[in-house]
């Protein structure tokens, strides 16, 4: 993986969700193909300079996304489904327009709705402890 991965360790964001969060958008925009084999955790962590720890929790959100798949001792690799959540998205999106709609709430005000929703999302896994103290 020849992709730039940059840690910023006076940022406020922890670690694990700054890997999390660059990994999924390279993902997301197809950066990172499906298929792709990731760095194992422990060559991850080491070249980056974090706790085997924090790439594993980093990986496991990343899974739990349906945006990586872990094939045992072959390694993690870019999954299928993370096309499947990006058109879940779309789905949501559209939704969500519609509903904006029929209440009368401008562009505008819909957009920092989702801004604060999406804000709060992070803040609630930034805030939630990390296992074994990493």
């Amino acid at each position: 993986m020849n992709r730039m991965i940059v840690i910023d360790a006076t940022s406020p964001v922890p670690p694990f969700e700054q890997l999390r969060a660059q990994l999924a958008r390279q993902i997301q925009d197809r950066t990172l193909a499906v298929g792709a084999r990731l760095p194992t955790i422990r060559r991850l962590a080491a070249d980056l300079g974090l706790a085997v720890n924090t790439v594993g929790r980093a990986y496991r959100e990343l899974e739990d996304a349906g945006l990586i798949e872990t094939r045992g001792s072959a390694g993690s690799f870019v999954s299928a489904a993370g096309e499947q959540g990006r058109e879940r998205a779309g789905r949501a999106a559209a939704d969500y327009a519609a509903v904006i709609a029929s209440v009368g709430i401008d562009t505008d005000e819909a957009i920092r709705i989702v801004r604060a929703a999406l804000t709060r999302g992070v803040a609630a896994s930034a805030a939630a402890p990390e296992p074994n103290g990493a």
